[in-house]
């Protein structure tokens, strides 16, 4: 099912920071989206995007999944933080320009107090990758991060 959202109202990232070009699926526990790299993308040289950018990319499309589920709730998307992932290995160095990557994450584990884990994957020209992504989701960002200091 496509979104009914667009990405500015899923993804608490304003202008160029917000880096997905495209919700184009989900369900109870995935959602899947795309980013179109060009040479205005965040983050592009003459080479295209580095590929270490890619995590961005699964944890912009895991914040667009959690804003999904706090829209259909009829509340704002809240700030998430990530805190580590495992098996992250491209086999390129950069994503081209002219290239649509697409990515999918699903929802592996949630618990009650904001903690979360989701598998991911990247697909792009010949490619594709899988990565393990850890996320936090504070109830109130600006209360953890005035407490975190």
């Amino acid at each position: 099912m496509k979104s009914e959202f667009n990405v500015d109202e899923l993804v608490p990232h304003s202008g160029r920071m917000s880096l997905l070009s495209e919700i184009t699926g989900y369900g109870e526990d995935w959602l899947s989206a795309a980013v179109d790299i060009t040479p205005a993308s965040m983050f592009a040289d003459e080479q295209g995007v580095p590929s270490w950018v890619g995590l961005e990319y699964m944890a912009q499309a895991i914040g667009a999944w959690a804003g999904l589920q706090e829209r259909k709730q009829g509340r704002t998307p809240r700030l998430g933080f990530l805190l580590g992932t495992r098996k992250y290995s491209v086999p390129v160095a950069w994503f081209l320009p002219g290239e649509r990557i697409h990515v999918k994450v699903t929802r592996n584990m949630q618990a009650e107090n904001g903690l979360c884990a989701f598998d991911c994957e990247l697909q792009g020209r010949d490619y594709e990758v899988t990565a393990s992504l850890n996320i936090y989701q504070p109830e109130d960002a600006d209360v953890f991060l005035r407490d975190a200091k």
